[in-house]
């Protein structure tokens, strides 16, 4: 994936609630980063500028279920810029009640290493 970002620019931490405004910085093929305080934020904001990723949350079609849409989320942030591939390719998958809050519902979301997992409880209609 080719970086996202000018050769620096601006990023708000959200690696902790101190919310730290740095800068990072490409050089060549290496990231600094500046204004980080802890060695979280710094790899939060190297990850943000090569490979940006977020925990993913929709709803799916239930099958014979007390409600008609199941809650459910990635077990890990997935690749931001394939998300609308993501959403897209789950709009046509249908789960059969029941269903428990934390069971995986899919695996390898479009071959990443990302679940699906149901968050929560749906018992039969």
């Amino acid at each position: 994936m080719e970086n996202q970002f000018e050769e620096s620019d601006d990023i708000i931490c959200t690696a902790c609630p101190m919310g730290c405004h740095t800068v990072v910085r490409r050089e060549n093929s290496s990231y600094h980063v500046r204004g980080a305080q802890c060695p979280r934020g710094e790899r939060y904001v190297k990850v943000e500028a090569t490979d940006p990723r977020r925990v993913v949350a929709t709803t799916v079609k239930v099958r014979n279920g007390s409600i008609r849409r199941l809650p459910v989320k990635t077990s890990l942030p997935f690749p931001r810029d394939r998300m609308r591939e993501l959403v897209h390719s789950l709009s046509a998958l249908e789960v059969s009640a029941p269903v428990r809050r934390g069971e995986t519902i899919k695996r390898n979301l479009l071959g990443e290493k990302v679940d699906l997992v149901a968050t929560r409880d749906v018992s039969v209609q």
